[in-house]
C-alpha cells in the first residue's frame, strides 16, 4: 500500500466493513470523514439525554520527521472535536520511539504537547511510551475526548426536534439537530464556506524544517511569515461560531489538503459539490513554497482552514470576519455524487484523495 492515509477503498473493504454498533452506547460510530465517534452511558439515544451524558472521542497518528511532531498530533484531534461541534477535554498520548532516542527528545515531545493543551484549554490525562526496534522515527498517536456544545435537551433558535442530525454528519439518524438549524434546509443546496487559508500546517511545517535550504532562495522575513502561520492551526473558534449559527455540517482540512477534506465532506454528507477554485483562499508564502518544491497546494498537509455547509453562506461568512477570522464562500452542495472543480472555463472532476504532498519533502 501507498504512504499515507489508505484509500477510501481500502478504508471501506477491509476496516469499515467489519464493524458493526452492537452496543447502544454507540451514537455515532466510524465512517468515511468522520472523524469522531459520539458515545453515551444512556441507551435512550440523544432524544431527552443530557448533554453531559454524551463525550466525544477521536485519534490521530503523526509520524511525520519535524521537530513539533508532538504538538502537531494533539492539535490534531483538538481540531477534529471542534469540527464535531464538541470541546476538548482530555488528551493521552502514545508515544513509540527509536532505540537511539534521548531523554531529552521525549522531554521535548512532552513539552509540546503540554503547551498545546494549555492553549486549547485542555489537559493531558495519560497514553503510554515505550522504546522499539521496530520504528526508525517517532510515531506518535494522540487520543482526545471532548463534551458536545450543542445542548443536547436545550434547543436553540429554530431547532427542530423531531429530526435532523450532529454537526458534521448528516446521516445519523435519530440525532437531534444543532441550534439554530432550520428542518427546510437541503443538503443539497447548501453554501460551503472555508475559513483562513489552505496549506497552514504544511507550509508552517516546511519553513521551520526547510529554513536554511528556503534561505537560498528567499528573505529572510517571507520565511518568518510562513513559520508563523502556526499560530493560525486551531479551528475551534470559527467551529464555535459557525455551530451557533444553525451550520448544518463542519469537516476539518488537513491530511490531503482541501481537496482531500471536500472529497470527504461530500461523501459524510452524501451530496455533490461545484467548486470555484478560484475562491479557495491561499497565502503567498504557501504558493512561493510549493512552487520552489513542486507542491501541489490543494493537496497540502492543511490545519488550520475549516470547510462548513450553511444554508446562508454569506451570512456566516460576515459573521466570522466580523470577529476577526477570515472567511471565504468558495462553493455549493449539489444533487447527485459529482464533485466538479471550475477554474475560469475548464472543468475537472474531484478524485479521492491520495497521499499528502508533504510526503514528498519528509
Amino acid at each position: 500500500m501507498r504512504r499515507g492515509k489508505i484509500s477510501e477503498s481500502i478504508l471501506k473493504r477491509s476496516v469499515l466493513r467489519p464493524l458493526k454498533n452492537f452496543e447502544g452506547e454507540v451514537l455515532k460510530g466510524a465512517g468515511v470523514g468522520n472523524d469522531c465517534a459520539f458515545l453515551s452511558w444512556d441507551n435512550s439515544g440523544f432524544h431527552g439525554q443530557e448533554a453531559g451524558s454524551v463525550i466525544a472521542m477521536t485519534t490521530q497518528t503523526v509520524t511525520l520527521r519535524v521537530k513539533n511532531a508532538a504538538y502537531l498530533a494533539v492539535m490534531a484531534v483538538a481540531n477534529n472535536l471542534a469540527a464535531a461541534g464538541a470541546k476538548p477535554v482530555g488528551v493521552t498520548l502514545s508515544l513509540t520511539l527509536p532505540e537511539e532516542t534521548e531523554e531529552l527528545l521525549l522531554k521535548e515531545m512532552m513539552e509540546q504537547a503540554k503547551v498545546c493543551c494549555e492553549g486549547l484549554g485542555m489537559q493531558i490525562v495519560g497514553g503510554h511510551t515505550e522504546i522499539s526496534g521496530t520504528v526508525h522515527i517517532p510515531v506518535i498517536t494522540a487520543s482526545a475526548v471532548g463534551k458536545p456544545l450543542w445542548g443536547i435537551g436545550q434547543p436553540g433558535a429554530g431547532q427542530d426536534k423531531s429530526d435532523g442530525v450532529l454537526p458534521g454528519d448528516a446521516k445519523s439518524k435519530g440525532a437531534r439537530k444543532a441550534p439554530g438549524r432550520k428542518s427546510e434546509e437541503k443538503k443539497d443546496s447548501l453554501d460551503i464556506v472555508m475559513s483562513k487559508w489552505i496549506g497552514l500546517e504544511g507550509t508552517s511545517v516546511i519553513a521551520h524544517e526547510k529554513e536554511k535550504e528556503l534561505a537560498g532562495r528567499f528573505p529572510m522575513r517571507m520565511i518568518l511569515k510562513a513559520q508563523s502561520q502556526e499560530e493560525y492551526l486551531s479551528v475551534a473558534p470559527e467551529a464555535a461560531i459557525a455551530l451557533k449559527s444553525g451550520v448544518y455540517a463542519m469537516h476539518d482540512v488537513r491530511s490531503g489538503g482541501v481537496f482531500g477534506a471536500l472529497w470527504e465532506l461530500s461523501q459524510k454528507m452524501g451530496v455533490g459539490l461545484c467548486i470555484d477554485l478560484k475562491k479557495i483562499p491561499v497565502r503567498q508564502e504557501t504558493i512561493e513554497i510549493c512552487e520552489f518544491y513542486r507542491l501541489n497546494p490543494y493537496e497540502l498537509l492543511s490545519g488550520g482552514a475549516l470547510l462548513m455547509a450553511a444554508a446562508h453562506g454569506t451570512e456566516l461568512v460576515e459573521t466570522l470576519k466580523e470577529k476577526g477570522i477570515p472567511a471565504f464562500l468558495i462553493g455549493r452542495t449539489k444533487a447527485g455524487n459529482d464533485k466538479t472543480i471550475l477554474n475560469q472555463d475548464e472543468t475537472r472532476y474531484l478524485e479521492p484523495p491520495g497521499p499528502d504532498e508533504i510526503l514528498k519533502i519528509f
